[in-house]
């Protein structure tokens, strides 16, 4: 395999680890707090969680730990979507469980959860491992989206476990991975398993967030990466002078990655989908509001801009979202009969009996590409597949007619030239940054700590990330603690809550107060590529998202 010149320097750097997981192994106690309730819908996750509801959230710190340096095995999975760092997380986990104890064993399995239900296990090595090392991508065992949520699956889960003889599985992933880490150790718990279990907190959409949680892995390298392409498509618009870019990036449930990509590189406009939402703006309103900037900046003589969609927007307009709702539910219960109706227009017709008379006549109203792709197969969870429908090309067709129709009113004399793009896939593999190489193996050591202390149905978790390395605060959540109950395939289930962008949150309320300047005048920023090497200040950073939540 050829290596690049930077993925052989990279393999060279070493991680900084928080100063409680430096000290000798040995010397690393824990220390626990009080009991833990879930954050909503107590009694009910009680219940099911019989065996591991309440337990203390936990931090490493100085003291005897003497079963730390016995022998283990462990598995690792990565699931689901790709993040920048994921090997870092494998790094750290495979060096402490080696420096704990050099007979300790660490597999990997492969294509995710289902390597685990399959018993697809390859042993990492130091030669598999250092091929690794502070690179992007999950390629080192691959990732998978199967759930583990089926009877079968569970006990398939479990028989692995005892083939292997693991002391502990590791799941590295967002937030539906790690409520399936929960089940797992219940599970394991429950049938008298003394198999651990233990989630990494993974995501670059940002939205596995909470009190213990900062940030989730990749979300740094991820938002770097696309606000240097957008400061890319920045420098160009200002040099052409001819184009509008809308340029749609990813994060679906959550807007955290426009709005870090907005505080980056400020751009002319960027919708952030819980503020639409909260204010009921309609399709229409969007539209208004881009062309507004146009029809601002055209008066200046500037005919380009920059929009920032994010990838989830389409569902939070309220009729939108609405629509959605009624036809994920329609094709849902009536998937079968769906399935034989192969042209779009007999579709059309068969939906306007079951969609209510709004959303019919909404649906009617979008363009037929749009509404094509509402009706493409859905995803693991039952829901569109927001990533496949141009929400960009949706934008900017309708501002195309919004423009015109205000150039017949003589409201508007500018040129409107537009380009649309999609920033998704180029920021999930990407090399990890300084703070998401550290973040990540962190996490790991962290994850094998809590294994050798026999904890199970936690998450490893690092604060205080605003700060050096060596001043994080490294430990363990219990994963129960982050859950409420949530309507899933037409039954309520467990589910760890999603954290949204918080509109009177310091980063939403620093970009509010800037974005009429940014619509009108030319402020674009340009952050330019990662900085691997050079001062921690230009290098080591952590987001503007961070830093503002962490002012006091």
């Amino acid at each position: 395999m050829e290596f690049s010149a930077l993925q052989k320097a990279r393999y060279a750097y070493k991680p900084k680890l928080p100063a409680s997981l430096s000290q000798p192994l040995d010397r690393i106690a824990l220390e626990a707090g009080a009991p833990t309730e879930a954050i909503a819908d107590q009694d009910e996750l009680r219940s099911i969680f019989k065996h591991s509801y309440g337990k203390p959230v936990v931090k490493f710190v100085s003291g005897r730990n003497e079963r730390i340096t016995r022998p283990l095995k462990a598995g690792v999975i990565l699931s689901g979507g790709q993040a920048p760092g994921g090997h870092n997380v494998i790094a750290g986990l495979y060096d402490g469980l080696r420096k704990g104890n050099k007979d300790s064993v660490l597999y990997g399995f492969q294509g995710g959860p289902a390597g685990l239900i399959e018993n697809r296990a390859v042993r990492i090595d130091d030669e598999l491992m250092d091929r690794y090392r502070n690179t992007g991508g999950f390629d080192i065992i691959g990732s998978g989206r199967t759930k583990i949520e089926t009877p079968e699956q569970f006990a398939a889960s479990l028989e692995t476990v005892k083939k292997l003889a693991l002391d502990a599985v590791v799941i590295i992933g967002g937030d539906d991975s790690n409520t399936n880490a929960a089940l797992l150790a219940e599970y394991f718990l429950d049938r008298g398993s003394q198999a651990q279990v233990i989630g990494c907190p993974k995501t670059i959409d940002g939205d596995l967030k909470n009190e213990y949680i900062e940030a989730s892995f990749g979300f740094d390298t991820a938002v770097k990466t696309y606000s240097e392409l957008i400061g890319n498509i920045e420098r160009d618009a200002n040099s052409a002078k001819k184009y509008w870019h809308f340029i749609k990036l990813m994060g679906r449930s959550a807007s955290h990655i426009a709005l870090e990509c907005a505080l980056q590189t400020q751009p002319s406009v960027c919708f952030i989908s819980e503020e639409v939402e909260a204010k009921k703006m309609s399709l229409s309103q969007v539209v208004e509001t881009i062309c507004a900037s146009v029809v601002k900046r055209a008066g200046k003589g500037l005919n380009f801009g920059v929009v920032l969609v994010p990838e989830g927007l389409i569902e939070f307009i309220p009729e939108m979202k609405g629509l959605i709702g009624e036809l994920n539910n329609i094709l849902a219960s009536n998937a079968e009969e769906f399935g034989e109706i192969k042209s779009f227009i007999e579709q059309m017709y068969w939906l306007s009996f079951k969609l209510s008379k709004e959303s019919d006549a909404f649906f009617k109203s979008l363009p037929p590409e749009i509404a094509k792709q509402l009706l493409m197969d859905r995803d693991p969870h039952g829901n569109v597949q927001v990533s496949r429908i141009e929400t960009e090309k949706l934008l900017m067709g309708m501002c195309e007619q919004q423009l015109r129709e205000l150039a017949k009113q003589g409201k508007y004399q500018g040129k409107f030239g537009a380009q649309c793009h999609f920033f998704g896939y180029e920021g999930r593999c990407a090399f990890p940054s300084n703070f998401d190489a550290d973040y990540c193996y962190s996490l790991g050591f962290g994850a094998f700590v809590l294994i050798a202390s026999g904890l199970s149905g936690y998450i490893s978790n690092i604060k205080n990330l605003v700060a050096p390395a060596d001043e994080w605060i490294a430990g363990g959540v219990p994963l129960t603690m982050m859950m409420n109950m949530e309507q899933r395939h037409g039954s309520k289930k467990p589910v760890i809550k999603k954290a949204l962008v918080e509109l009177d949150g310091k980063p939403f309320r620093a970009f509010a107060s800037q974005r009429e300047t940014w619509a009108a005048e030319t402020s674009f920023v340009f952050p330019g590529a990662i900085q691997y090497y050079g001062p921690p200040e230009v290098c080591d950073q952590p987001t503007i998202t961070l830093k503002l939540e962490h002012q006091p």
